[in-house]
Formats: C-alpha cells, structure tokens, sequence
C-alpha cells in the first residue's frame, strides 16, 4: 500500500527534483517585428548547444511556493531572540530600513561630487559627531567596512603614530613590534596585529576573568611595547573594573590602548571608553546601532580616536566645507584610504537612525535593558549551570557544561537540542580558556516573558540530561535535517545538485 506524502512538507524537494518537462512559467508574445536569422544575432560560438537539458521546467506559481516554503526554514530575528553571546543580534527596526531605502540615499552614485551629495555627507558628519559624543573620543572615520576591518584600522593607526613619535627610520632607535593580547581576546585581534606588523604576547586571565595586571606589567617591562588590544567588557562578560589603571600602565610603557567596541552594548550612554583612558576604538554600527547583522554584510566599523591620533585617520574626511559639508584628503600623516568610496553608507544611514529616535535618555535605557536582560537570565540558571566567574556579569553570562558533562551531555547537545524548544543556540565553546562554554547574550530586545521561556527550556534540558541524557544526545529531533557530521560538512561540502548525486539528509 502506498503511503501518501504530506502536501506541504519539510522535506521540500530541490527545485531540479520539482521539474516538470513542458511545465512553464512564461508565454512570449507573438513576434510583431521582422524575424533576423539567429547567426546574425549571436555567433553559433556564443550559443549554448544543449538545448538548455537539465535547466529545471516549471511554472511560477511553482517557482514562488518552493523558495517560500523554503523560507520558513529560516530563524531570523523576527521569530525570536538569538541568544548569540559576543554577537549582540537585536531586532532591527523597520523604520530604520526605512529611512535606509529613502530615494535619494538609496540611488546616491557613489562618484557622485560632493556639491550634489551635502545630503548624505551631512548625515555621515552628524553620524560623527554622535558617535564622538558617545565614545569620549573625537576622531571618527565611517570608512572602515566592518569590526575586524576597523580593528586593523586602529591598529594600522597606532603603528603609523608610533612610528611618528619614535622616529622611527631616523637613526637606529629600535621599532616597537609587540602588541599586548588577553588570552580571552577574539580571533580578529591577533589576526588584525599580525596583519600591522606587529609580534603578539598575550596576557593571562585572574581567577576572576580579569586582565592579570600584574603580568600586565612584567609584559611591559621589556620596552617594546606598542600597545594593548582589549575588549571591555571583556570576552566572558565582565566589565574590567581596573580600566584606568590597565591604560595607565600602558601609557606609562610608552604604547596606546585599543579597545574592541564588539561589545559596546553594555556602555552606550553609560560610560565612555575616553574617558578610561583608551586611545581608539572601533564600533560595530551592525551590532550595537541596530543594522542587519550576519549573512555576510554589510556592516560597518567605524574607527574612533583621541585628538592625539586624529592626523592618522583614513582619508577622505568627512568636514565642514563653507556652509556645507567636503571631503578633506589632505592629510599628510594619514594611513590612506582603507575602503572604496566613504563606507557602507545604508549602515550609517540606519545607525542615524537608531541614535536620534533613542535619543540620549532611550540609549542609556537600552543598554541598561540589555545588562538587566542578561542578569536576569544569571540569576535564573545559576543553580542549574556551572558559572566559571562570579562576577556580575554586564550583557552577556557565561555558564559551561561542568554539571551536564557528568552524564555524558556537553554543550553541543545542549545547544541543539535547545532547537527543539524552538530557540536559537546561543554562542557555543568561547571563549576558548573556559571549557565547555555557553555565552548567553540576550540583548535589550527580549522581554521577560521570553527570557523566561529561554531559562524553562534550559532547565528542561538539563532535566533530560540527567534522567533521559539520549534525548539530548540525539537533538534536534524537530528540524528537516537532524545531526549532521560537521567535520565532514566542513572539509567534504555538496555544493551542487546533480542527478547521480542524491544528497542525504544526516
């Protein structure tokens, strides 16, 4: 007996496996002009001889259900929160893309003079001015397209102002190569000092996921110091209390202070990195100012400095020109352009946006949500989870799989099968000095009853891990595909269908 296949499934077929021969989507109109020879058109060379063989046939109604039932495969911010720790995913607000798509932003060349764009060189000076204000730190460059890339900005900076200052290639005074690291630290950050030409220490963690200061200092005893790389609050969650005194250690030893802005959600509105003695800083306008964030861009990653550093900012600079706005490219001490053209401009129109609908009193309330947020949910899982640090946290908590582990349960199990409870996973195994890490941020978009729904969710799982640990070993067991080989996915990707080729499903 045949068992009849659900009409609308999960198992979508591949649009090459939905074909139909002769089904399609589009009439031509009879020809109303005199029909030319097809050689004279189209040299044979440049034809296809096929016949178009293999090229799926079907109608548009066909067409427009399978990439929409397709879509509902997606998470995305709209369904529910992504818990991602260190990736701040808000919702983003629709009229920010609206004002995004305002005509003429939207249809703006690029090479457009400057006489017939004061617009939008007005929004990205005010953008500036804003985020001077918000940082402490009165250079900003927009060019920079996103958080690495304004991070190596930075870097960039602090090589080329050192160099300046040093004199460096005016004798034999040795160069300052040596960029101080926390061992907590991102990828991108040795990545980015690397790329500037820099060697890289790195610096060890307390007990209580601070900067050690005291291996701070023997690191700078040496002399060659050109800087820190810091993110603060740092990368398990935790404000690094001791800010001014790390800055002040640093200066002391002749380098500069660079602070990671991928986690400014915790200090927009609340407190400055200027005014704790950082040098320059990027911001990550698709994480903290509400622009889409992942898929692969755009973001942005503005580079904000001290007046001190301003001369090394990228050119051009967006200025006051007369009674309009310019683009200054004479800037001698300059590190160049980083970027095509200005930047990503919709990022900045929407991170505009953002900032002038909160207004100072709604930006200082969203950060404070998004700290409460994140307290909320420690306080709901400390007696289920392993928290490493007693610290309170800021935005983000970080837990690990010390209590789960007893029974086998780790923290991918926990992660996937949290996709059943119909939320997102949240940031899984980093940082890397704590094993078996979950780093859990919220954001100031969640309310508390999803909040609560999260915590219930991870309660449950742990429940299952102690009394039914292969129901969490097996998970997902709700999705279209369930646990994939990941090593293999990696190194051995189907990347094409092709009929002898039949993908599986796990």
């Amino acid at each position: 007996m045949l068992k009849a296949t659900p009409h609308i499934t999960q198992n979508e077929a591949l649009i090459f496996e939905r074909s139909q021969t002769g089904r399609r989507g589009y009439m031509l109109p009879a020809l109303d002009v005199e029909e030319m020879p097809l050689d004279e058109l189209l040299p044979p060379e440049l034809r296809r001889d096929d016949d178009l063989e293999g090229v799926p046939e079907l109608s548009e109604v066909d067409v427009v259900r399978h990439f929409t039932r397709i879509s509902t495969w997606n998470y995305n911010i709209d369904l529910g929160m992504y818990p991602l720790g260190s990736c701040t995913m808000k919702y983003n607000s629709r009229l920010n893309e609206k004002v995004a798509r305002i005509p003429g932003f939207a249809n703006l060349h690029p090479l457009a003079p400057a006489e017939d764009a004061q617009g939008a060189l007005e929004v990205m000076f005010e953008l500036q001015e804003h985020l001077a204000e918000i940082t402490g730190l009165p250079g900003i460059s927009l060019q920079p397209a996103a958080g690495a890339h304004g991070e190596m900005t930075g870097v960039m900076m602090i090589r080329a102002f050192l160099d300046a200052r040093d004199g460096v290639g005016e004798g034999d005074r040795p160069r300052r190569n040596v960029m101080l690291i926390p061992d907590s630290a991102h990828g991108t950050n040795p990545a980015s000092a690397h790329l500037s030409g820099f060697s890289v220490k790195t610096i060890r963690s307390t007990s209580e996921g601070l900067t050690d200061l005291e291996h701070l200092r023997e690191l700078c005893s040496t002399g060659d110091v050109a800087g820190l790389m810091l993110t603060n609050p740092n990368t398990v969650g935790i404000f690094e209390r001791n800010i001014r005194e790390i800055c002040g250690i640093i200066h002391e030893a002749g380098g500069l202070v660079y602070m990671d802005g991928a986690n400014m959600n915790a200090l927009v509105g609340v407190a400055r990195p200027g005014d704790m003695g950082v040098d320059v800083i990027h911001l990550n306008l698709h994480k903290t100012f509400s622009t889409p964030h992942g898929g692969g861009g755009p973001g942005s990653g503005p580079c904000c400095c001290t007046a001190e550093l301003e001369a090394f900012l990228p050119v051009p600079r967006v200025v006051r020109a007369g009674r309009g706005f310019g683009l200054d490219s004479d800037r001698p001490q300059s590190i160049g352009r980083v970027k095509a053209f200005y930047g990503n401009f919709g990022m900045h129109l929407r991170a505009l946006a953002y900032i002038l609908t909160h207004g100072n009193t709604g930006l200082r309330e969203a950060t404070e949500a998004a700290v409460l947020n994140a307290r909320y949910i420690a306080h709901g899982l400390s007696d289920t989870f392993d928290k490493p640090f007693n610290s309170p946290p800021m935005h983000e908590v970080l837990f690990t799989d010390k209590r789960q582990s007893r029974k086998r349960v780790h923290t991918l199990d926990i992660a996937k099968r949290l996709i059943d409870y119909g939320f997102h996973p949240m940031t899984i195994y980093f940082p890397l000095i704590v094993q078996g890490a979950m780093l859990i941020e919220p954001t100031e978009s969640v309310g508390r009853q999803e909040l609560q729904q999260f915590i219930e969710a991870m309660k449950e799982i742990t429940r299952e891990a102690l009394e039914e640990p292969e129901t969490v070993l097996g998970a997902p067991h709700t999705t279209r595909i369930g646990r994939l080989d990941e090593a293999a996915a990696a190194r051995k990707p189907v990347l094409r269908w092709r009929p002898e080729v039949k993908a599986t499903s796990a």
